[in-house]
């Protein structure tokens, strides 16, 4: 196979898993580190009323549509009210019944939170409102304030924003005060100055929005204008004229309908409450996409049952720590046992911790392989010989877990957590390796497996990398993609560097003593 083949297939996978990690972190959020946390908003709306008869209807406006938001989770309280809930072109809302009412009724709409980055709907063709049926003086006064914002304005945003900032002057200009005189509630103002616009045929609407911040025991829904300049709607406050939409504003309702309607009641009112807490940010992450669309979780690791979630967490930094291992034999030069044998101990040394680890380690294999020194004088074909040690083994970890518990040190106990056959397998490759090569060969092995499965296990036990190779588990293509480009290297590794620098001193000298021979037979 060609290199350049090797080289485009590494870069794909590197592309393909690259671009997964980047739009589950930007788009769906998913947090790149552990324990981040995010602000999670509950919202509380409470209806009371005093009923002037026993049968009756509450109708509350509810969000729909939350541009910068997404509702995690709502709560309808209402004891013994039948609910229903009707969506509507320009808004939701929630209808409560009761037959027999008695009393001051409290009714409650609890929503949940949570920032995101899904935008305001755009509607096809907005309509432009109607406009107000003015008698004198009144609709001169109109006129003559409206022609004083056109002289004002470049723009239909800058005229909206000029029309509500002298609506808003400390000292009014006798036209707005004349028109505003019979208006001191500031929704029936901000609809008077839709309907003012609409005198210029410019599309406004006005919508209801909740800023969210720090706890709030009595929140404010206030009104925001918003005007069409043919492309997009412009959101403008009507306190200050300033244009924008406003980051911490949830939208609670674009109807036009009354924000709460009941048929026969005595000082109903509505207050609203906010609550800032902070959650874990995978949780939110979860929950958000399973508002939005729930196939995106129902394919993933996240949908796995709690066990199983924790088994994958180990066995996907099984290839880091195999990556690990691949770094230090072939850039490093470190002779181990096997191939993947430090990575296994390295996973046995999570549940040990790292230096009761290798003492419980030294301590087992140490005295597997003087058991083993014996038994080669009795002459065992292989398969029963690896019975053999395995069977010593399993008896040498029993005996170590009796002993650690009657002296009180419970991390003794963790050996048996170890995998047998691997203990077993590690004392028949030190002993083979000691027959053939020398007790100073085993040693080597044997020290730099220690030294593998150590890394490895620091690695592999490193809690920012196992949430992010958890919740972005594409990275494995990428850790896949540096496997395949290094799997061609067949250079020098960094321990041949110190074994051969004798003979590259030798044949250094060797080139300056040529060198400087060349020298003398030019200059006779």
């Amino acid at each position: 196979m060609k290199r350049i083949h090797l080289y485009l297939l590494a870069l794909a996978l590197s592309l393909v898993g690259g671009s997964v990690i980047y739009y589950k972190w930007k788009v769906l959020d998913f947090p790149l580190h552990p324990h981040t946390e995010v602000e999670v908003w509950t919202v509380q709306a409470k209806v009371e009323y005093q009923p002037r008869r026993a049968a009756n209807t509450v109708v509350l406006q509810v969000p729909a549509s939350t541009p910068g938001f997404a509702i995690l989770d709502e709560r309808f309280v209402a004891r013994n009210y039948s609910r229903l809930e009707d969506s509507r072109r320009d808004g939701r809302e929630v209808q409560w019944s009761i037959r027999r009412a008695t009393g001051r009724q409290a009714l409650y709409y609890r929503a949940t939170v949570v920032r995101t980055k899904q935008e305001m709907e755009v509607e096809a063709a907005p309509r432009i409102g109607t406009p107000p049926t003015l008698e004198e003086p009144y609709a001169t006064a109109a006129q003559t304030l409206l022609d004083q914002v056109r002289d004002g304005s470049s723009s239909i945003a800058t005229y909206a924003k000029e029309l509500v900032r002298r609506v808003n002057l400390d000292a009014p200009s006798e036209e707005v005060a004349l028109l505003m005189e019979s208006y001191g509630d500031p929704e029936a103002r901000a609809r008077y100055i839709a309907q003012l616009l609409a005198m210029r045929s410019i599309p406004a609407r006005i919508v209801r929005g909740l800023e969210l911040g720090e706890t709030q025991s009595t929140a404010e829904l206030r009104p925001w204008l918003q005007v069409h300049n043919g492309t997009d709607w412009i959101t403008i406050n009507l306190r200050t004229a300033a244009d924008g939409w406003p980051d911490n504003l949830l939208l609670w309702s674009g109807s036009e309908q009354a924000l709460l309607q009941i048929e026969d009641a005595m000082r109903p009112v509505v207050t609203f409450s906010v609550s800032r807490n902070l959650a874990d940010a995978i949780a939110i992450a979860e929950r958000r996409l399973e508002v939005q669309n729930a196939n995106l979780v129902r394919y993933s690791l996240l949908s796995l049952p709690l066990q199983t979630q924790s088994v994958y967490k180990v066995l996907l930094m099984v290839p880091i720590g195999a990556f690990m291992m691949l770094l230090l034999r072939n850039l490093v030069g470190v002779k181990t046992f096997g191939t993947f044998m430090p990575v296994l101990i390295a996973i046995a040394f999570r549940e040990t911790q790292l230096v009761a680890g290798i003492i419980l380690f030294v301590l087992v294999v140490g005295s597997g392989l003087l058991v083993r020194f014996y038994m080669e004088q009795l002459r065992l074909l292989l398969v029963p010989r690896l019975t053999s040690v395995l069977i010593l083994v399993v008896l040498l970890m029993a005996a170590v877990s009796v002993i650690a518990n009657q002296l009180g040190i419970e991390v003794g106990l963790s050996v048996a957590l170890f995998p047998m056959v691997i203990m077993a397998m590690a004392i028949e490759r030190m002993s083979i390796a000691w027959e053939e090569r020398g007790a100073g060969h085993a040693l080597r092995e044997g020290i730099g497996t220690l030294i593998v499965a150590c890394a490895a296990y620091l690695l592999m036990s490193w809690p920012a990398l196992e949430h992010f190779v958890f919740v972005f588990p594409e990275f494995l293509l990428i850790l896949l993609a540096a496997t395949l480009l290094l799997g061609r290297y067949s250079g020098y590794r960094l321990s041949e560097l110190f074994r051969f620098r004798a003979l590259a001193r030798e044949v250094d000298e060797k080139e300056r003593a040529r060198a400087a021979g060349a020298g003398t037979e030019t200059k006779a």
